[in-house]
């Protein structure tokens, strides 16, 4: 695996010293070669007491409770050479999300995907390098933001990226439902449902990363290590049989006047995941998962629409799925998604720059995840020791308020419907506040 890193180390420096024979033609009026941002943010959240006809080891706790979480994150980063740069982000996180984020498929606390212990925990978020390599002259500007520095970049190139960092840096990056920290705050709206992306417990793995733009449109494509368990911390160093490969393709277009963006996702993982109806006709009453001599897949994909319907309202719509024969290994018990929203810009009341959004999301499992869950099964998310299926759904809206130039305040509300796909239980009101700090 370490040869493997420095041949790729290698491999890039060698394509940025080539890259400078284009510096003529793609003029880097770069403003700075150092780069250094910080973001905070704390998340409350808190329900009443709701119905629930029975629970278990996984379930959402169906008394009055709240929570909190932190993360902390330093943004450095450093240009190396035309078109390269060094990024690195210490992170720290700590809290918990309610009932230690469990008991919801969707649940409720992006932020807390970060959490991997309650106790405050400094760790390496990210740690990669960055080569853009220039197709023709055309540029376009870049701002001042964490990890991305100061200056021009080619329109149509090749990026190529190694290191420590979370695939939804790169993928799935919809303007409107995305990022935990200032938009919506559920797991299936920060990310399509259904897609199993590889990630440690705090939502990073190390990858290799090629992404080829043109003026509208782009391929990207991410090879990534997986857990040696479902949602661990410790990575498989055994890539030629435990790895991730992502494949996306993105669409600019527009209708009737207005910019619209539409992305496809594949995915394929590999790891020593369990198989549902294995776990059951080895132990039918209360099967557990844990195969450890055998290697299985999943592979799946994700539909990511986003369009502006006026300078004021945008809408996104995501669909996934995957095919649910083998444990959810990374992000949540997802197997099908579907999920409509959207945003209303703050000029719309005078307020430029804040916003609300609104969305629905339905999620729904395989039938052998069914099957594994009503038999007593439990997996890292979800298990309330019986199952009376239905789809899970959900409703969120927020409110985000600009207080200044660098902090955020959001108000938000969501409505789950049968948690954890158990309409035994619930519905559940979820309420929230979240302050998020930049500069």
């Amino acid at each position: 695996m370490k040869k493997k890193l420095i041949y790729s180390l290698i491999i890039l420096t060698t394509l940025g010293f080539l890259n400078d024979a284009k510096a003529d033609e793609v003029k880097n009026e770069a403003k700075e070669d150092w780069s250094f941002h910080y973001q905070f943010t704390n998340v409350i959240q808190g329900h009443p007491d709701f119905y629930a006809l029975y629970s278990g080891k996984n379930s959402l706790k169906n008394t009055f409770e709240i929570e909190s979480t932190i993360t902390s994150t330093l943004y450095l980063g450093r240009r190396l050479w035309n078109g390269a740069g060094l990024y690195f982000n210490p992170e720290i996180s700590g809290g918990s999300g309610i009932s230690s984020a469990q008991g919801i498929a969707g649940f409720s606390n992006g932020e807390a995907f970060r959490v991997g212990d309650p106790k405050p925990a400094v760790y390496i978020g990210r740690l990669f390098i960055r080569q853009d390599l220039a197709l023709d002259n055309k540029t376009e500007e870049l701002k001042d933001e964490a990890n991305q520095l100061l200056g021009v970049r080619p329109i149509s190139r090749l990026t190529f990226s190694l290191g420590k960092m979370g695939l939804t840096d790169i993928f799935d990056n919809n303007s409107y439902s995305h990022d935990p920290r200032t938009q919506f705050l559920n797991w299936s709206l920060m990310a399509p449902g259904a897609w199993d992306y590889a990630a440690d417990t705090r939502g990073y793995t190390w990858m290799f990363t090629t992404e080829l733009h043109q003026i509208d449109w782009s391929v990207l494509f991410a090879a990534a290590m997986v857990p040696t368990e479902a949602n661990g911390l410790v990575l498989d160093l055994n890539i030629s049989k435990a790895h991730s490969l992502n494949l996306e393709f993105d669409k600019k277009y527009n209708l009737f006047g207005q910019d619209g963006v539409a992305r496809l996702i594949g995915f394929y993982n590999s790891a020593m995941m369990d198989n549902y109806r294995r776990a059951i006709n080895l132990k039918q009453n209360n099967p557990e998962l844990g195969n450890k001599d055998v290697y299985n897949s999943k592979f799946g994909f994700a539909l990511n629409l986003e369009q502006n319907i006026n300078e004021y309202i945008g809408t996104f719509a995501k669909l996934s799925w995957n095919d649910g024969n083998n444990q959810t290994w990374m992000f949540t018990e997802i197997d099908h998604s579907g999920a409509l929203g959207l945003n209303l810009a703050g000029k719309l009341w005078s307020r430029k720059d804040d916003n609300i959004g609104a969305s629905f999301v339905i999620n729904g499992i395989s039938s052998d995840h069914k099957d594994y869950l009503a038999n007593g099964g439990l997996g890292f998310i979800i298990g309330d020791g019986k199952l009376k299926y239905a789809p899970e759904s959900i409703f969120e809206t927020y409110y985000n308020f600009k207080l200044n130039q660098n902090i955020n305040l959001s108000a938000d509300y969501q409505l789950v419907l049968n948690p954890a796909y158990n309409s035994d239980r619930g519905l559940v009101n979820i309420f929230g506040l979240r302050t998020h700090i930049e500069f």
